[in-house]
């Protein structure tokens, strides 16, 4: 039998019975002194972030596969840190009304383990319930934004690492089951976005990639299914036809041709900062009435399986609750010439 085949067999047969890895969740705050990269402290530069949180992870782990720009604004860095873990993988920025979730182990290329999993939803929970941000991004540090599911943590024997398998509560990768969420993300790409990685980026609204970006269903190789909304999301993303090409090759697709296709919304130069170019884009998106906003933004995703009268009802439901939470203040802003030529 297939050695991943076993692996999932050895995994499924664990996932109920295994206790939960003990964990904390601790929160530390971080000014706005230097520092031009991920790490633990404060480094050089003026008004750079500070990178709190990010860091080498939980340890070396085989992968589904084989700088951050300066700011003069204040950040708050929050550290989701699980014991006995001497780093986080996972660590949560805020700025203003952005939010950034840095996913960092770089000795295993991003790949998640079950405490990473659990880090991540934690961190897109934490964000859709705080009313003070408005849009997320999600940024794999290190070069990498994410190599899938961490298979030596599945080979590894500890029970405590192994991906979640079952069908209710969190996804394998974390958050990929969070359906309700009522705010925007934006996944900021580079490197390898591949297999659960890949999921973890379908998951989110817009994808601005790097140039050197690559996307893939790499887990075909290794006989390891998409079970974190791959199958679901990609074609409805790509459309069928693309979506079968990339399930069934399991080829890379680099970020060029992703562009073209429809998977990446804005191609980032390699001269400049793929997470810059997102919380840029995320500022913009976070300057909107944002009542109105998320009300558009839940009746495109609701309409998906709904008949064409149905959908329209639904809309028209969710335009009364814009138009009630402040639409005519906005009509009349524009009379007055407010927000004309895209100026805000």
């Amino acid at each position: 039998m297939h050695r991943a085949a076993v692996l999932l067999r050895h995994l499924a047969s664990h996932s109920k019975s295994a206790s939960p890895s003990v964990r904390s969740v601790r929160f530390a705050s971080t000014g706005a002194a230097g520092g031009s990269g991920p790490g633990s402290g404060p480094g050089s530069g003026s008004g750079a972030r500070t990178g709190t949180g990010a860091g080498t992870g939980i340890g070396a782990g085989a992968t589904e596969f084989g700088a951050i720009g300066s700011n003069s604004q204040p950040t708050t860095a929050r550290v989701f840190a699980y014991n006995p873990d001497a780093t986080p993988s996972v660590s949560m920025e805020t700025r203003g009304k952005i939010c950034t979730i840095i996913l960092s182990r770089p000795v295993a290329r991003n790949a998640v383990d079950r405490p990473t999993a659990e880090a991540l939803a934690d961190a897109f929970r934490a964000f859709d319930q705080d009313p003070t941000m408005h849009v997320a991004v999600l940024f794999g540090a290190n070069g990498t934004f994410c190599a899938g599911a961490d298979l030596k943590a599945l080979a590894s024997g500890n029970p405590q690492r192994y991906n979640r398998l079952e069908e209710t509560g969190d996804g394998p990768m974390g958050p990929t089951r969070m359906t309700e969420l009522s705010k925007p993300v934006i996944a900021a790409c580079t490197g390898h976005v591949v297999a659960g990685g890949l999921e973890l980026a379908l998951l989110c609204d817009l994808r601005v990639a790097h140039e050197d970006a690559v996307f893939g269903v790499f887990c075909r190789r290794f006989g390891v299914p998409l079970i974190d909304g791959g199958t679901f999301r990609l074609p409805r993303i790509v459309g069928h036809g693309r979506a079968m090409d990339m399930i069934l090759t399991g080829r890379a697709v680099d970020a060029k041709e992703a562009l073209g296709m429809g998977l990446v919304t804005k191609l980032v130069p390699k001269s400049q900062d793929v997470r810059t170019a997102a919380e840029q884009l995320a500022e913009q998106i976070s300057a909107f009435p944002q009542e109105c906003m998320r009300r558009d933004r839940a009746s495109a995703l609701q309409q998906w399986g709904m008949s064409e009268k149905d959908a329209l009802h639904n809309e028209f439901q969710h335009g009364l609750v814009s138009l009630a939470a402040g639409a005519q203040a906005g009509a009349l802003s524009f009379a007055q010439g407010k927000g004309r030529g895209g100026q805000f």
